[in-house]
């Protein structure tokens, strides 16, 4: 049952627990197994591949199966209703069109003297996106990852993902990835996915930088490999935490609680209120729709595990606990959202009124639903297109620029006893003169 708690010494202890749940997995056993499959697939590449491919995931694949083919591409189109198809163009539409918005711009200054400063942005060569199978299958997760990459002109975007029974991909995912732009497509997942994608194999492109979420075998590598690659994030398992004044419905705060709760039995459903009522009537309403629940048993896992119903004092209250936790997904469900928006300082997606459930985010608002979680929403912002960029200083000086900050510089590499510093710049001056 969603348990009620109303004693603020209580309070904070429970909140972090739930923040540090992913501290609780027993993570050595499991990285010294990651350790040993990434310097495998680095190693003996293809080979350490499939190797794991069929150790862990019980599929026999062969070198050239590794790829999706083109007639497997066409096909899953057919395998996918119009309504899906329709739904699918929609979010890349809405995705798209939000991204875009967000490119930042090379920009050039021009100073006194000729000073010439500025920053130019460009893509990164090749990105790898992960797509996690298993559980479920997630085409919305595809379009996340695929459309910003596109957008930020990535040349070469490449696909991993688990292969299903009888070495299939979901149609559902592969038709998402065509209609983001993406078409090299590989049936592998796990630690060993992120190790081609790192270090290359004789099939797969090492990439300059890989996304998508995963379990906590793929989480692990992806820490292990950035420096060799850059990476979106750690992704852990997902959350929501609502604030709710007495003008919401019990009946829909649960079933948002519940929609993060069935992802996975360690996804985290948290109801700030100040109103007992509510809480009372959330915590009927959860027990109600868990009885038919297709996904009862995880839900049921999560709520009894990571849910909780916090009375507080004030929604000012709710705020300030809610920047403690720092949430992956915040729900405002509050008379007035915009009024309590500037007490939030710490949040990966803010869903503000009665009409924003999460699941607008998820699938076709336009801004990404790769969040950070685990309280990494105090430092870390959403996956974007600037994942898919580096940026780089331009400078420029002229003859006369260069003589009025010759005495700083030279001041300076003195202070830090590097003579050649101050030489580069004396030398110039002096060739002036």
């Amino acid at each position: 049952m969603l348990r009620i708690i109303t004693q603020q010494a209580d309070v904070r202890a429970e909140l972090k627990r739930i923040c540090d749940r992913t501290n609780d997995e027993p993570v050595l056993h499991q990285e010294a197994t990651v350790r040993e499959v990434l310097q495998a697939v680095k190693r003996q590449g293809d080979k350490a591949v499939l190797h794991y491919t069929a150790e862990f995931d019980n599929q026999d694949l062969k070198p050239e199966e590794l790829l999706v083919k083109g007639s497997e591409l066409d096909a899953a189109y057919q395998k996918v209703s119009k309504e899906l198809l329709q739904a699918i163009q929609l979010a890349c539409e809405q995705i798209e069109a939000f991204h875009r918005q967000r490119v930042p711009k090379t920009w050039v200054q021009f100073g006194d003297d000729d000073v010439v400063l500025g920053k130019r942005y460009t893509a990164v060569d090749r990105a790898g996106l992960y797509i996690p199978g298993g559980r479920a299958a997630y085409p919305s997760t595809v379009l996340m990852n695929a459309i910003p990459a596109k957008v930020a002109g990535v040349p070469r975007v490449v696909m991993v993902t688990p292969p299903g029974a009888n070495k299939t991909i979901n149609p559902a995912v592969l038709v998402a990835a065509q209609e983001a732009g993406v078409k090299e497509i590989y049936r592998v997942g796990g630690a060993q996915a992120i190790a081609a994608l790192a270090y290359g194999t004789e099939t797969i492109p090492k990439v300059d930088v890989i996304t998508g979420p995963g379990n906590i075998y793929v989480t692990l590598a992806k820490k292990l490999v950035y420096g060799t690659v850059g990476i979106d994030c750690l992704a852990g398992p997902s959350e929501v935490l609502i604030i709710a004044d007495e003008t919401a419905n019990p009946v829909q705060v649960a079933t948002d609680l519940l929609a993060q709760a069935e992802h996975d039995p360690m996804a985290a459903a948290i109801l700030l209120t100040t109103e007992p009522a509510l809480a009372k009537n959330v915590q009927v309403a959860v027990e109600r729709q868990l009885v038919d629940h297709p996904r009862r048993i995880d839900t049921e896992k999560a709520i009894a595990h990571y849910g909780l119903i916090i009375l507080v004092e004030s929604l000012e209250a709710a705020a300030e606990l809610s920047n403690e936790f720092a949430p992956e997904h915040l729900e405002l469900e509050v008379k007035d959202p915009w009024a309590l928006l500037p007490n939030i300082r710490h949040a990966g997606a803010i869903f503000l009124g009665y009409s924003t459930p999460e699941a607008v985010g998820d699938y076709i608002a336009g801004p990404n639903h790769t969040l950070p979680t685990s309280g990494a929403a105090r430092y870390a912002s959403a996956l974007g297109v600037e994942t898919f960029l580096k940026h780089s200083n331009i400078i420029q000086y002229s003859p006369t620029a260069l003589q009025k900050v010759a005495g700083a510089i030279d001041a300076l590499a003195t202070a830090e006893g590097l003579p050649s510093h101050a030489d580069s710049v004396r030398r110039r001056i002096q060739q002036e003169d």
